[in-house]
């Protein structure tokens, strides 16, 4: 049987009341970076878990600050122009039920879920201590627009509305005809120039009928061959992308997003993986993306390379790319196997790590050893047919240093950016493939 509900109409409807603005608000929330209250005493990359409680505070100061019209924030104030918490309280937990049913975020079990919707129907509000116990994440619903939304403003910075794919100066067999037909192959496309598989056949054989069509005589339309890219973007979460004042990582997580939402839709077959570099490397999936936060690490470039190589090295993809986003020279490398033997003092200063591997570290300029393995593993993807582009967030000298040795062995390119164009610099190098290199 079919039930309505009524309720007291206080003057606006509140179901209606649109998530795009609010999760665009909330961009900053989700993708905190540990800019903010920042702790030397972690030495573990850090996912954050934020409670229900810590987004019921920030939807509410997003609310507060701009997201409301004029005429919504009348009602939720009272005859003094003072917030009726009760009611906005309310719209907090309508909000975040309408989050999770629309499957932007996920509570951390089913039966966080079910309490949510039981304490919602009959109480009609949620316990607030309850909710500074419930945690919660972004889907990949959540995720995707979010790189939606960041694509959009990047693309929009620059004057451009739509993108095609990665051209290149060959031709391919494919459904979409725009050149001349050729003879088919074996693994072609069969897309049949009728027309040119007829004339063929009568050049051969003369006006008549029937007509007697032989493999030789099939033509197959062509069209302009497009590439397909696997990209590592590295991403460096040491100390410094957040120390001297600057959250250089947030934005850097903005860019991986954009880029994974431009992949997806755009370059379908195209591949896109994320790997941090600190006192490690690590692959991540873009699931846990939004969550990881920046530590006290040093900066391990070689190992960065070393895995994103083997990441590209299994991709069956014609051009293979490293995207690195740093603000920091090479200061850190994992001393191993030979190396003991060979590079005895740096073995010496090694330390031991919960992986049993020893880490040679050396944040004062340019560390020979540091520099000269780290190049290595640059000629390595050199010869493995990987293209590298970095990005710099400084103008360090030591770092644009090394990042000149970089593109001469690479025969990439390398760009001084900021924070604030960051996404700007490689998306339109991603786009548009042009070259710029640091003299």
């Amino acid at each position: 049987m079919k039930f309505t509900k009524y309720a007291k109409w206080d003057g606006l409807d509140w179901s209606e009341l649109s998530l795009d603005e609010l999760l665009n608000k909330l961009t900053e929330f989700f993708l905190q970076s540990g800019f903010q209250g920042y702790s030397r005493r972690r030495s573990t990359p850090k996912q954050q878990n934020q409670s229900l409680a810590d987004l019921a505070e920030a939807i509410r100061q997003a609310l507060l600050q701009g997201v409301l019209s004029d005429l919504e924030m009348e009602q939720l104030q009272d005859e003094d122009g003072n917030i009726r918490e009760e009611v906005l309280a309310e719209l907090l937990d309508r909000l975040i039920e309408k989050l999770l049913k629309e499957g932007y975020i996920n509570l951390e079990n089913e039966e966080a879920v079910q309490a949510l919707r039981q304490q919602l129907a009959k109480e009609g509000r949620l316990d607030p201590e309850w909710a500074k116990g419930v945690k919660f994440q972004l889907t990949d619903k959540g995720l995707d627009f979010l790189g939606f939304k960041a694509l959009r403003d990047l693309l929009g910075s620059f004057g451009r509305s739509s993108i095609g794919r990665h051209d290149t100066n060959h031709l391919a067999t494919s459904i979409e005809a725009n050149e001349v037909s050729k003879p088919y192959e074996f693994g072609d496309t069969i897309n049949l120039d009728v027309n040119a598989t007829l004339l063929s056949a009568l050049k051969r054989e003369g006006l008549g009928t029937p007509i007697n069509l032989e493999y030789r005589d099939l033509m197959v339309h062509q069209s302009e061959y497009h590439s397909s890219c696997a990209t590592v973007l590295m991403l460096d979460c040491s100390h410094s992308m957040i120390l001297y004042g600057e959250d250089r990582f947030s934005p850097a997580k903005k860019v991986a997003l954009a880029l994974a939402h431009l992949i997806r839709t755009q370059y379908p077959g195209d591949s896109i993986r994320v790997v941090l570099f600190h006192d490690g490397a690590e692959e991540i999936p873009f699931a846990k993306l939004a969550q990881v936060q920046v530590g006290p690490y040093h900066t391990n470039t070689l190992e960065g390379l070393r895995l994103a190589r083997r990441i590209l090295s299994a991709q069956q993809k014609e051009m293979k790319q490293i995207i690195m986003i740093t603000d920091g020279k090479p200061s850190a490398m994992f001393v191993d196997g030979g190396l003991k033997g060979k590079k005895n003092h740096a073995f010496h200063y090694a330390e031991p790590t919960a992986s049993g591997r020893y880490l040679y570290k050396n944040p004062m300029g340019l560390d020979p050893l540091i520099i000269q393995e780290t190049l290595k593993e640059v000629a390595n993807c050199r010869k493995s047919g990987i293209l590298i582009n970095t990005f710099m967030l400084t103008d360090d000298y030591y770092l644009v240093d090394f990042v000149k040795k970089v593109t001469e062995i690479a025969h990439g390119k390398a760009y001084f950016t900021s924070v604030v164009n960051l996404g700007q610099y490689v998306l339109y190098d991603f786009i548009k493939k042009k070259t710029k290199k640091v003299r």
